[in-house]
């Protein structure tokens, strides 16, 4: 594989942690858009990024440009390309492609083309042709055709890389590993932040991505199959070497929680983990999500309760989304706290203003990634806190100060003698509402 440009591909909105990513590696990157980013390299830069990068979908490795405007020319083109060098006589290739001009109206049309080109000049020149069809767990040559600009591919990584390989129970709706670790990113989780707390964990995901985060486990290290490994030139000790250089914690001192009040989840979720190899690392327990034990001391917790997408759920979620305020507000003080949602209607309902939004896209909803800073320091709950008052309330309120200043006078030593030694109540202490977890049980049975 000789050195050529190599495009880093993502999910939308994940881009900036990406570029942070292939940055962090020492890459000089040659541009960068919202779909990701270009380096250069060859056989050790595409094992290199495939194995390492958490946030990437595919890196695809560049073939040839040209321009066309007929399908015809795009056949024309890529019939010159030396095939036969590129792809085993006896092999198999998956055409994907984005397509985007006046030329094709339907995409499909445009892989054949492609496809006709490749199989007829490995013909020409080994007289037989490579079988070919929908699964990537081969050779997967990429097309990239908007308006008279072609670019052709290897997509190096073939099965998509934003997937890690250890979740094998995906339980409801999971997050994607790679959306995980942009999240996790944004929150600039690291194992010196303190404990990193996931209630409502679900399959794990982000537990876990936290786990191989803080322990330095590279993603797709256990993968086993990547697209490079079926080109014609492919030598298995670059990649085996890549491999075994590999450095990474068995132990970490952060403390790493997941929770969830569905047993079938919390199995789920430690499954994952132990195929992840950081099982170990994670203390899962079944319970509420208001329930869930906050060790002191700083850190992160982080939440991805349902967004109400089906009709009549959003109202029932509301309390959910009030108590994750409360959850916040009474046991999480002195931590960063964060939701992922894709329904700024219920976010509204935590009460809490937000330090920042990020925005993210979970398949095709827009999201965002809600960060509170949770104070260290006893607050009112919301209910109890004084309503918004005009600028007349106020003014008033200020003629009254003094004659509330004496009455306090008054009363302080009656109330000194009152009070009596309190001792600060645990979470296991504090009586709990169970509405949240009803609501939670009701729509995952739906």
């Amino acid at each position: 594989m000789l050195k050529s440009k190599i495009v880093v591909n993502c999910q939308p909105s994940i881009a900036p942690f990406l570029h942070k990513e292939v940055e962090g590696r020492g890459y000089k990157i040659l541009q960068s858009d919202k779909n990701g980013v270009t380096v250069e390299g060859g056989w050790k830069e595409v094992i290199d990024l495939n194995l390492n990068l958490r946030t990437a979908s595919r890196v695809l490795w560049l073939i040839k440009s040209f321009e066309a405007n007929h399908p015809d020319k795009l056949y024309e083109e890529a019939k010159k390309i030396p095939w036969h060098t590129i792809i085993p006589a006896k092999g198999y290739i998956s055409i994907q492609s984005f397509v985007k001009n006046d030329y094709i109206l339907d995409i499909r049309f445009a892989n054949v083309r492609l496809k006709d080109a490749i199989v007829d000049r490995m013909q020409e020149e080994n007289g037989e042709r490579p079988d070919s069809g929908k699964e990537r767990d081969r050779t997967v040559v990429y097309l990239y055709w908007y308006l008279n600009e072609v670019h052709v591919y290897i997509d190096t990584s073939g099965e998509t890389i934003a997937k890690h390989g250890y979740r094998k129970i995906p339980f409801k709706a999971p997050m994607i590993e790679a959306l995980a670790s942009a999240c996790l990113l944004s929150a600039d989780w690291r194992e010196d932040k303190g404990s990193f707390i996931n209630p409502m964990c679900g399959s794990g995901t982000l537990a876990i991505e936290a786990a191989m985060m803080a322990a330095g486990i590279p993603p797709n290290l256990n993968r086993r199959n990547f697209g490079f490994m079926h080109l014609k030139d492919y030598d298995n000790q670059p990649y085996k070497e890549a491999r075994n250089n590999v450095t990474f914690k068995d132990k970490i001192t952060a403390d790493i929680i997941a929770t969830d009040w569905d047993g079938e989840a919390i199995e789920a979720a430690r499954q994952n983990a132990k195929l992840a190899g950081v099982e170990h690392m994670i203390t899962f327990d079944k319970v509420p999500f208001e329930k869930t034990f906050v060790p002191s001391g700083p850190g992160i917790v982080m939440l991805n309760p349902e967004y109400g997408e089906r009709l009549g759920e959003e109202e029932e979620l509301k309390t959910v989304y009030r108590e994750i305020g409360d959850f916040f507000k009474q046991d999480c003080k002195g931590k960063m706290g964060y939701i992922f949602t894709g329904n700024a209607k219920l976010a509204k309902s935590i009460g809490l203003r937000t330090s920042s939004r990020t925005e993210f896209q979970n398949a095709k909803i827009d999201c965002r990634l809600l960060a509170y800073e949770l104070y260290d320091g006893s607050k009112r709950p919301d209910e109890e806190r004084p309503a918004p008052r005009d600028v007349a309330a106020k003014e008033e309120s200020k003629r009254q100060a003094p004659i509330a200043q004496k009455r306090s006078e008054h009363t302080d030593e009656h109330s000194k003698r009152e009070d009596k030694p309190k001792r600060e109540r645990s979470n296991e202490d504090r009586p709990k509402d169970d509405k949240a977890s009803d609501v939670m049980s009701r729509l995952r049975r739906k």
